[in-house]
Parts: structure tokens; sequence; C-alpha cells
């Protein structure tokens, strides 16, 4: 809040105003930009009303210049108002699809457009800068101010073996990956776009572990690409292990250690 801002000790006039129009055009979450441009009374003063009303408990202040009605708590669709071209994705995806039960205290959100952490409504959230070429594989959930983008469960996967510091832990991902009903089609397609050799690899030996008849055309996809370079197994792990000569893979988490992970309860 700008110190020059004048907090009236009751409710004005224009307030009241602001607040019906707010109502009435059912608005849940607005910038003020965009609220100047809607309301009807085109006023110099708009930062200073909502200042108030915020003030007065009726809006809250998402971000400078964004506020939410008071009442309105949905912080998913709420991060991604303030982030262009974004989306739910990594862990609070894997969560969002059933693929863990394990919840993360920070909503993750992948966006084209550099955007520091914050906090929304208590909840910490993360953005997550990515190039064009993997903004991709969403789907939309939800209606109104309430719709919001979230990778579908190939992405999600493919997101978090690609960045799994955003993921919870290797075991949470292996857990994941032989739950998911999974398409070959879009698991080729996205590390496609995605272009990282070692990733394809991994998910390939996976693929053939938990899933060899549904997702065999992505394992002879993925097969294609090893390369001569051995890669390790998880990528945050030491370098130890047997190696796998098929995939050209460190198993630094042994095949058996992996099966055992997938068949684990939480």
């Amino acid at each position: 809040m700008a110190k020059s801002t004048y907090i009236s000790s009751h409710l004005t006039q224009e307030q009241i105003e602001l607040l019906q129009f707010i109502d009435d055009y059912e608005i849940q979450y607005f910038s003020l930009a965009q609220l100047q441009q809607q309301y009807k009374n085109n006023i110099a003063n708009i930062n200073e009303l909502a200042e108030n009303l915020c003030q007065k408990g009726f809006l809250n202040r998402i971000e400078r210049g964004t506020y939410a009605k008071h009442t309105y708590n949905n912080i998913e669709a709420l991060a991604l108002y303030i982030s262009k071209n974004s989306s739910i994705a990594y862990w609070s995806a894997l969560h969002y699809h059933g693929l863990t039960e394990r919840f993360a205290n920070t909503l993750f959100v992948k966006t084209t457009h550099r955007k520091r952490a914050t906090t929304i409504l208590g909840t910490a959230v993360k953005f997550v800068t990515i190039s064009n070429k993997k903004s991709i594989g969403t789907i939309t959930q939800g209606f109104g101010s309430n719709k919001i983008e979230i990778t579908n469960i190939e992405m999600t996967l493919v997101d978090c073996f690609d960045q799994p510091r955003y993921a919870g832990d290797f075991e949470n991902l292996i857990k994941a990956f032989a739950k998911a009903t999974l398409s070959a089609e879009k698991l080729i397609s996205y590390v496609k776009a995605y272009n990282n050799i070692a990733l394809t690899k991994r998910l390939g030996y996976l693929a053939s572990l938990f899933h060899p008849n549904k997702l065999y055309s992505f394992i002879i996809y993925a097969q294609n690409q090893v390369n001569a370079k051995y890669s390790l197994m998880d990528a945050g792990g030491f370098e130890e292990g047997e190696f796998n000569s098929v995939w050209k893979l460190r198993l630094n988490v042994s095949e058996e250690a992996i099966i055992k992970m997938a068949e684990d309860n939480y």
C-alpha cells in the first residue's frame, strides 16, 4: 500500500458502489487495470478504493495491483492469473491426478515468463520458468473463475523426471510412473519436445519394467534414442551401481529396489 493512500474509517459511497459492481458482475479476482476498464465510472482513485476495501477485509491483495474477493480461495486459479502462459505442474499435478498421496506444502506452476516465488493466501507458490517448446500437454479443469490449466498425466511425469527437485523424491516418482495409465504417443511427443536423451532413457527403462505391452511403441522409440554415454538412473544420486548396457544407464538405484518402490504402499 502506498504511504499516501488515504484509508477511511468507514465505507464510503464510492467504496459501496465498487463492491456492488464487483458483486453484480460476479468478479472474483481482478487487476486494477482490468477493473478500471470494466467499471462504469472511470475513476482516478481506483487503487485507493481497492486498498480501502482490502484494509476493511472485503478484498485480499494477491500481489501489487491484483486483488480477490475475501470469500474467494482458489489458489490455483489465482496463481495462474498472475503468471502468463502457465499451468499447474510437477508435484502439484502429481497430487491432482492421484499419482501421489503426499501433499506438497508448495504449489508448483510452470510458466514461460520469469516470475518470483510468492505466497497466496498463506500458500507458498513456486514458479518454474520453462521454454515455449515445453509449454505443452495441458488440460483444462473447472469453469468460469475456477478454470485452471494443469499438465496432463504424461506431461506431468515428463516434467517431474526432467526436474525431480520439484516432484518430491525419486521413490515418489517411481510409484507415480508405475501406477499411471499412460499413452505411448503422448510420451513420444513430449520427450521429443524436451530433446533430453538422459530423460528419454530413464523413462524408456521404466516403461519396459512397468508397462512393457501398453507402452511398447514408446519403448522402441526410446531405445532408438539411446546414446553411448551412461546416465545415472537417479539424477540426484551418487555415481555408483551396476551398468545397464541396453539403456546405457547406471543403476545407482538397483532394479530390485525400483520394483520394490513401486510395490510399497505409502
